[in-house]
C-alpha cells in the first residue's frame, strides 16, 4: 500500500496542507503537538513511506554509496564489502553492492545505473583493463575510489595492497623451501593484480640468483575454483611438472588442490601450493593452504572513508589531496607448502 500513498493523501486524511506534512517529517518541532499527532496518525494509518529518491533530488545528495566488485562469489570481496558497509553505516549511509562478474560490459552497465541513481559516490574494483569505463564514468562528476588497485592518474583516490611485495613473499617462501621449478597460475592477464603478483614472483627469483624460466605461467580466463581445476589438469599433463605452484588467488589454489587430490598427487610432498588473499576457506581446506593475506575488511573500510572525505567536501576549493593508500601483505604459512625437500 505504501507505494501508492503520497504526501497529498496524508495531508488530505489529516486535514492539513502538504507543507505541514513535510514539516512534520523533516522539522517536527516546528509543528504544534496536536497537529503533529494528527499527521503522524494519518501516516501510520495509510502506511505512507516518504520517497527517499525525491528527497535526494531536492537535497542534491544521496545516502547511498555504490560498490562494484569483480566477483561476489569470492570471499575476499565479501570481506571488502563488509568493511565498506561498516564504515558507510557509521556515517548514516547505505551501500548498493553490485557484481561485474569480471566483465567489462557488466561493469559499464552498473556504472550507468549508479549515475542514474545519483549515488553519493562509488567504490570500484575495475574489470575493464582498457580504462574506458572509468573514463566514461568521470563525465558524471560522481566521486569514486579504486579498491584493490592503485590509481594511476591524479583524479581519484585508491586503496590497495602491494601486490608486487605479495608475489615476492609467496615465491621467496617456495625458493627458501628448495623449489627450483614453480608454476604461476595467473588468471586473466589484463588485471593489474595478476601482473603485479607475477612481477613480485620474478623479483624473488632474481634476488635468489635464479633464471626467470624458473617460473612458468599458466594463465586462466577467470579467477575461480573451476579455473583452478582446469589449470591443475594442465599442470598434471606437463612432462616436466613443477614442484610448486603459486596461484593469483585462493580460489584458483583451491581448484588446483582439488585437481591434485583427485589425481592422487600428494600436497605438499609431490606439489607445494601457495595462494593469495587468505580467505576463510584457505585455513579450512583439506590441506590447509599457505596464502598471502590481504586485509580485505580494512581495505573496504578505508576506501569508504576516503570516499566520505571526497563527498563531504562542499563546493569550492578542495580541503584535501587525493590519497593512495597502499597496505602491506603478510605470508601465512600452512601445511600446503611445508614439504620436506
Amino acid at each position: 500500500m505504501s507505494q501508492s500513498v503520497g504526501i497529498k493523501d496524508v495531508a488530505r486524511a489529516a486535514g492539513v496542507s502538504v507543507g505541514t506534512v513535510s514539516n512534520v517529517i523533516n522539522r517536527p518541532d516546528s509543528v504544534a503537538t496536536e497537529t503533529r499527532a494528527r499527521v503522524l496518525s494519518a501516516i501510520d494509518r495509510l502506511g505512507y513511506v516518504r520517497s527517499e529518491s525525491a528527497r535526494q533530488l531536492r537535497a542534491g545528495r544521496s545516502r547511498i554509496m555504490g560498490l562494484l566488485v569483480l566477483d561476489m562469489g569470492n570471499p575476499f570481496f565479501v570481506d571488502v564489502a563488509r568493511g565498506a558497509e561498516r564504515a558507510a553505516r557509521d556515517a548514516g549511509l547505505g551501500v548498493m553492492v553490485c557484481n561485474s562478474a569480471e566483465s567489462a560490459g557488466e561493469e559499464a552497465e552498473y556504472l550507468s545505473l549508479f549515475a542514474e541513481q545519483r549515488v553519493r559516490g562509488v567504490l570500484l574494483t575495475p574489470a575493464d583493463a582498457t580504462g574506458r569505463n572509468i573514463q566514461g564514468f568521470r563525465r558524471h562528476g560522481i566521486p569514486f575510489v579504486l579498491v584493490d588497485r592503485v590509481a594511476e592518474g591524479t583524479t581519484e583516490c585508491s586503496v590497495s595492497v602491494d601486490d608486487v611485495a605479495g608475489g615476492a613473499l609467496a615465491v621467496r617462501h617456495l625458493i627458501d623451501a628448495g623449489h627450483r621449478s614453480i608454476a604461476y597460475v595467473s588468471g586473466p592477464p589484463g588485471f593489474n593484480q595478476v601482473r603485479d603478483r607475477r612481477t613480485g614472483a620474478l623479483n624473488a627469483i632474481a634476488e635468489a640468483g635464479l633464471a626467470p624460466n624458473v617460473l612458468r605461467e599458466l594463465p586462466t580466463e577467470r579467477l575461480d575454483v573451476a579455473a583452478g581445476r582446469d589449470a591443475g589438469a594442465r599442470l598434471l599433463g606437463l612432462a616436466d611438472r613443477p614442484t610448486a605452484v603459486f596461484c593469483a588467488n585462493d580460489l584458483l589454489a583451491l581448484g588446483v588442490l582439488q585437481a591434485m587430490y583427485a589425481a592422487g598427487i600428494n600436497v605438499p610432498d609431490d606439489l607445494a601450493i601457495v595462494g593469495y588473499d587468505d580467505i576463510e576457506f584457505a585455513a579450512a581446506a583439506a590441506v590447509p593452504l599457505t596464502s598471502v593475506r590481504q586485509p580485505a575488511v580494512t581495505m573496504g573500510a578505508l576506501a569508504a572513508e576516503l570516499l566520505l572525505e571526497e563527498t563531504e567536501t562542499e563546493p569550492g576549493p578542495r580541503r584535501h589531496e587525493h590519497r593512495r593508500v597502499v597496505l602491506q601483505p603478510e605470508l601465512v604459512v600452512r601445511r600446503s607448502s611445508l614439504s620436506a625437500r
